[in-house]
């Protein structure tokens, strides 16, 4: 049976993200149902009184908070539950209780819809992505991770305000785990079809320098922020909006969302971000961009990462 796009689709979380995420989709007029699911109903139904109380102001969207079974029918179910990091609590051990967590949230998802597409945007994203698919047996191309997308976004802001041009004129890609091990690939990085040593030169806007600074900055962004203000949710949020808005739209853009490899880049069993075409089936076609033989190591490496993170919680 053909799932035909309906434009619903569910929050699976009421914390920052998942509700942040939640208003973001009302605000877009792209969607025409959220329900919104949470083990505090309370909380759940709070943000949604919230949010409701503002539908006279955009496109017309119901927002209901609700239980698994309200999901049936969903296009898409967006996973934002978890738990968070106990002091003193290790990486790993953080790793199995949200697993934990993955055990008892898919099955009752995949009870009410097993057609949906499953988009995973806890943390850390790409293990969990791993999980849901093993967990869920969903094919693999409707399993996906919101993985490396937010830090390709904020790659090309910093970008742009080193080379003084719009962000969007700016072609980057950060690749791998969404963490620690990440890599930017400067090999492919263009404004304007021109690297961006070239087009430093040719503008004389900046010296074309400050690579490992710049990439620093994106990959500790979400440090800087979670200190200062205790928690990242704004452009998550409009990150998964982005990629919801690819699927529901069928447009077939390239993203660099979280998947299992089977190959691709001689890597094979674990979920990680590289260029993808995502359609309003999921994951379309795993691009193999040509990388140089640096950015294919440490590729490699970020897998290695995350395998041997998945062989430490027993997956």
């Amino acid at each position: 049976m053909i799932h035909k796009i309906t434009g619903k689709v569910t929050v699976i979380g009421a914390g920052f993200v998942g509700s942040t995420t939640a208003y973001t989709l009302m605000v877009s007029g792209l969607v025409s149902d959220i329900v919104l699911i949470d083990l505090n109903k309370e909380k759940a139904e709070g943000d949604v009184m919230d949010m409701s109380h503002g539908i006279s102001f955009v496109r017309p969207v119901q927002v209901v908070a609700g239980d698994y079974k309200d999901a049936a029918g969903s296009d898409i179910v967006i996973i934002t539950a978890g738990v968070n990091q106990k002091p003193g609590e290790t990486r790993i051990d953080l790793l199995k209780r949200n697993t934990e967590v993955f055990k008892s949230i898919i099955p009752e998802v995949m009870k009410y819809c097993e057609d949906a597409i499953l988009l995973v945007v806890t943390n850390p994203v790409d293990i969990l992505t791993y999980v849901t698919q093993k967990i869920s047996g969903q094919l693999h191309t409707k399993v996906i991770g919101s993985g490396t997308v937010l830090d390709t976004s904020r790659f090309k802001y910093l970008l742009s305000q080193h080379v003084g041009v719009d962000t969007r004129n700016v072609h980057a890609y950060v690749l791998g785990e969404h963490g620690d091990t990440e890599v930017a690939i400067w090999s492919l990085t263009n404004i304007a079809g021109m690297s961006m040593e070239l087009f430093c030169r040719s503008c004389h806007k900046c010296d074309g320098a400050c690579k490992e600074e710049i990439f620093d900055q994106v990959k500790n962004a979400a440090y800087h922020i979670i200190e200062k203000k205790g928690a990242t949710y704004y452009a998550v949020a409009l990150a998964v909006r982005r990629i919801v808005e690819c699927i529901l739209r069928d447009e077939r853009s390239i993203l660099t969302v979280s998947s299992l490899l089977d190959g691709q880049y001689g890597i094979e069993n674990v979920c990680l971000s590289v260029p993808t075409i995502v359609n309003e089936k999921g994951i379309d076609t795993i691009l193999q961009v040509p990388l140089n033989d640096e950015e294919h190591r440490l590729l490699k490496k970020s897998a290695d990462t995350l395998k041997d993170m998945l062989y430490q919680i027993g997956v």
